[in-house]
Order: C-alpha cells, then structure tokens, then sequence
C-alpha cells in the first residue's frame, strides 16, 4: 500500500522528475482518462504504452469535469488513482485538473501521448478534445499513438452492474440502441445547430429563500421559521431558451416584463450567448416572481408565494405583442409556446401562432394561479404538444379514462401529429399518428431538484421534432435532458452540449 501511494504525485510533483528522467535519457509515455471501472481494457491498453517507452505516467479526468451524466463518476479520483498506481506497468499517477489533458502534456511533455482505440476515429470525439490534445503533445516534440486491442466499455459495465437503473430501464435501452444507433439519435440534436426557434412566454424569476425551521409560533398556530439566504433564477421561456440554446443555432425570446420593476437587465445577464431577448413591458403589472421558501436541511418546498398580475393584456399592450409576434414569427424554423396562463396570450396572439408559425410546440401549463381555467384547446393547431397528464385529463375533464385514449383525443383535437405526455419518475409516453405510443423509461439517478424539468424536456425535444425524429427517439433524448435538470438546484445551471452528449452516449453503450 506505501507503495503505490508513493506513485501518486501532483502534476507540480510530476514536472521536475519527469525533467530529470528525461536528462537520464528515460522515454516518458502518457495516458490519460477518467478510468471509472478498470478493466481488462485498460490494463493491456496500459501495458502496451509501456512498451512505447521507460516510465508510464496516467493522469485522471478529475471528478467535476466527468462529463456522462449524474451519478458519474461511480468511483471517486481518488479511488480511481490509487487502483491504477496498484498496477506495475504504471510508474506515476496524477489527478488532472482540467477538463482536457492540453495542460498536463504541455507540463509534462511525453515522448508519447497514448489513447486507446475508442479514439481512433477523432471525429467521434464528441468533445473535439483528441485534436487539440494531438496538437499539444506534437508541440513539445512528442507523438500521439493509439492502441489497437481488446476493448471493454466502463460505461458499458456500469450501466449494466453499477449504474443503479431498474433492469427494466437497461432493457429498454438495449433494445432502443437496436433500433436506433448513437449517430442517429446524436444527429437530429446535431441537426438543430441548424435552426433558429422562437420562444414565447412569461418570464419568470424563480426565488429561492432558504430558511431554518424554528417552531411552532408561541401565540398563533403558525410555523415560524428564519431566513438564511436568498437565491434568484431566470425562470420561465428564459430559462427553456437557455436549456435549447445548447443545442440550436439561435433561441431568441419574446416575453413581458412588468413596468415597475422589470428586472430587465436581471434577465439579460443571465442568458446565453445565442439568446437574444425581446421583452415588452405589461402595464401596472411587476415582473413575475414565483418566491419558495425553501428548509435548508431537508431541502423541502415549504411554502411559494407568487408576485404578479394575471389579468389580460389591456388593449395597447395587446397590440404591441400582436405586432411583434406578426413580424418575428414567419422568421423562424420553429415557435415553442411555454402558455403559463398569466395573462400573456390574448386569443388573437394565439391565432398569429397558429397561423403563422413554420413550426409549433405548445405546452400549457396548470399551476396554482389558473388550475382549471387554462386548457391547450385555446389553440387550433400544433405540430407538437407536450404535457403533464393531470394537463391532458384537465383537457378532456376526464380523470378515470385510459391515458392514452385522453392523449389521442387532445392531439386529434388540436390537429397535432405528435404528442407527449412527461411523467416525472416514470419517464414519458409518446404518441405520433402515424406510429402510435411508445413508454420510454426515466434515466434520471439522483433527483435534487424538480423544478423546471418539464420545460427542459420540451425545449430540447421540439427542435427534434421539427426534423421528424421518431418519437422514441424525442422521448429518450427528453428525458436524459430531463435528467440532467434534476441534478441541479433550480436554474443554476443550464444544459451544455457536450454533457448532453456524453451523456446520450454513455447509457447507449
């Protein structure tokens, strides 16, 4: 045990005895990998870079910058290090710590940079990283080598052993990845850098006042409870804008905001790069704030308390929006409607929707303030609709009916070729007219946060179905999307790209 520990260096430790042994005339090989589940794989992949040279140095992707989804890495970087210092054919072992291995090769400088065969074609690298890491090995005099052997798949293994989803999940996924090979389901979001969408909807800021409990109020039957800290995200058709951005060439907005207090700027610093916000304001009205306080231990929602005005439109304010939405709506591949029934959407601004887009994604949402009075059958017509199920029975007021015959029937009512009800937990139930329904199992593992999950899940699925992906395909990639929401408080993050990816891509081997 010393002595492997005694392997384990820092990359500051590293650099000036790798110098000496250079000055020794000793070849330095370098590998690099996150190594979560060592293998038989790894083991000849580290045998055959020794061959390659007098001292193997394997440095390991660093557990934040693990990017195949949550609950990943299974094994912890330290964990991971020591079993590979436990092997003789290694001679050092450092925790890199930054995303790629640019940093360690320039500090390092190998003789020979070694990957296995999984790379052997650089452009399946989903995050383009081989390419620069070929770069900065050739620019200290070095060579990129890949090995050629037995492979395994840690991922692979994982899922299968340690991956903590329900077999009847794997089973699905197994006959899924049949059907539909990792290129396919990676080329439609592929396919959306092409596209620009336009949101339409409330924004909203999400408020998150965390709180102790302190008791029971001694002269009335109230929790008393004390403030900790506060905080604030861009919520609503932002936030689903932001989480689509990842994925399109462009996903601009058209929203309100209150004119007292708009919170303009709050919202701008907060959106990507390639979302461009248009707001026009809403008279006598704030910007809508949806505050929840929030028991910090046990992270349960105790109480929300929303800020807004939920009237219609007055008639001038109306007519801005109508105008807007006549000239920036034909521009566009496609229009996703977030309708949280506050007021936003007047009858003849559906009607431009309906009427004008290329493309439209609607999803109406029930919610505390219009529970009863807000129904998806305000529009005439959809190429996509994605709800809840207690939205589609509310649809229908029908609350005892199969589900799937409630789902038929909204989409038939609507004109709608493709639906989606989203079911948490117990992943979607998709339904084309053309195909019929397809149950796609959650993939989520651990759940820290449910908000804003759903309009994750549509944002990043209707651009795929505007390209006429196989619903079971939009179902699956909605919920890896979905799942990644969860992991993470609120809108604190937002998805990116090569996680997205990497993600798809770990639970299809």
């Amino acid at each position: 045990m010393p002595e492997t520990l005694a392997k384990i260096k820092t990359l500051a430790q590293l650099s000036p005895i790798l110098r000496r042994l250079r000055e020794q005339g000793k070849r330095i090989v370098h590998c690099h990998g996150v190594f979560d589940l060592m293998h038989l794989g790894h083991i000849r992949h580290f045998q055959q870079a020794k061959k390659l040279g007098d001292v193997l140095v394997v440095t390991l992707t660093q557990d934040r910058w693990v990017n195949r989804g949550p609950g990943r890495p299974v094994f912890t970087q330290e964990h991971r290090a020591e079993a590979i210092a436990a092997l003789n054919c290694v001679n050092f072992v450092a925790i890199n710590d930054t995303p790629l291995a640019v940093g360690a090769i320039q500090l390092l400088r190998p003789h020979f940079y070694v990957k296995g065969p999984d790379y052997k074609d650089a452009g399946k690298d989903l995050t383009g990283g081989i390419r620069r890491e070929r770069e900065a090995v050739e620019a200290v005099g070095g060579k990129l080598v890949i090995t050629d052997d037995l492979t395994f798949s840690s991922s692979s293994l994982i899922n299968r052993h340690l991956g903590g989803l329900p077999p009847k999940t794997m089973d699905f996924l197994a006959r899924f990845h049949k059907r539909h090979p990792l290129d396919e389901v990676l080329g439609y979001l592929r396919g959306a850098s092409k596209l620009r969408f336009l949101f339409v909807g409330e924004a909203i800021i999400d408020e998150y006042r965390y709180c102790v409990a302190i008791g029971k109020s001694s002269k009335e039957p109230m929790l008393a409870i004390k403030h900790l800290e506060t905080e604030r995200f861009a919520g609503g058709i932002v936030a689903a804008a932001n989480n689509a951005a990842s994925i399109l060439k462009q996903a601009d907005v058209v929203t309100l905001l209150g004119d007292r207090e708009p919170h303009e700027a709050f919202f701008r610093d907060r959106c990507c790069e390639n979302v461009r916000l248009r707001c026009l304001p809403k008279t006598d009205s704030p910007t809508i704030v949806k505050r929840r306080y929030i028991d910090r231990y046990f992270f349960t929602k105790l109480l929300a308390i929303y800020e807004m005005n939920d009237t219609p439109l007055i008639v001038p304010d109306n007519r801005r929006l109508c105008g807007l939405l006549r000239k920036l709506v034909p521009q566009y591949d496609g229009v996703v409607v977030l309708d949280f029934g506050h007021g936003m959407l007047s009858d003849e601004a559906i009607e431009i929707l309906c009427s004008k887009a290329k493309f439209l994604a609607v999803n109406t949402q029930s919610n505390a303030g219009n529970l009863g009075y807000h129904a998806a059958s305000r529009y005439r017509r959809a190429d996509f609709l994605c709800m809840a199920e207690n939205e589609f029975r509310l649809e229908e007021r029908d609350l005892h009916s199969n589900i799937r015959d409630i789902v038929r029937a909204v989409a038939k009512k609507l004109h709608c070729p493709s639906a989606i009800l989203t079911g948490g937990k117990f992943g979607c139930l998709t339904y084309s007219a053309r195909h019929g329904y397809t149950e796609v199992p959650a993939v989520a593992h651990d759940v820290v946060d449910r908000m804003g999950a759903g309009d994750t899940f549509f944002a990043v699925t209707a651009p795929c179905v505007a390209q006429g992906a196989p619903m079971d395909v939009v179902g699956f990639i909605g919920n890896v999307a979905g799942a990644e929401a969860v992991a993470t408080v609120g809108h604190r993050t937002f998805l990116q790209r090569t996680p997205l990816f990497k993600h798809i891509e770990t639970l299809l081997k």
